[in-house]
């Protein structure tokens, strides 16, 4: 089975995916870091240099070609992903795969990448906590009805990440 986590920047999808794999005896891919591993470029480097459709069109080629394999995988995608193109159908029409949407609450979601926002390109510019919460509002808004349509929902506020894979544990099986 390949286990498919979803979700904002910041929800938790490689940190949780990396012990949901450990615990399940499953190899884990992070998507991002997969398709720069293959690029021998940052995403942030990627989208500077070949731009965002060329990276979006890397992202769906190698989304389906993990999708295909019968390893026994946690895939953690970026944010975006299941928003582009069909990615998010082949996700839900590909058999042997679950997709896992890890929810947070607005407020916890800032809280995170505020913290850590030197980090991620898409949010670096924003001054201010209240700025923040306003972009990650109307972005989550125009994402969360692809994130909605993952099989299983696992809310993740105020849950230590050892509840959080017990309770995906016991969702999958």
């Amino acid at each position: 089975m390949i286990i498919v986590l979803i979700g904002y920047m910041a929800s938790g999808k490689s940190t949780i995916g990396k012990k949901l794999a450990d615990k399940l005896n499953y190899g884990f891919i992070d998507l991002d870091h997969f398709i720069e591993s293959k690029e021998n470029l940052s995403v942030r480097e990627i989208f500077k240099t070949k731009g965002e459709i060329y990276f979006r069109k890397q992202e769906a080629l190698n989304l389906t070609s993990i999708l295909q394999s019968n390893d026994k995988i946690v895939l953690s995608l970026g944010g975006g992903t299941p928003c582009f193109g069909n990615n998010m159908e082949h996700i839900l029409n590909t058999q042997n795969v679950k997709s896992i949407y890890l929810k947070n609450s607005i407020s916890s979601l800032v809280k995170k990448l505020y913290k850590k926002k030197t980090k991620r390109p898409l949010i670096s510019h924003i001054e201010t906590k209240e700025a923040m919460t306003e972009f990650v509002a109307k972005h989550l808004f125009e994402r969360v009805q692809f994130y909605n349509q993952s099989e299983i929902h696992i809310d993740t506020d105020g849950k230590s990440k050892k509840k959080i894979v017990e309770e995906v544990i016991l969702k999958l099986f």
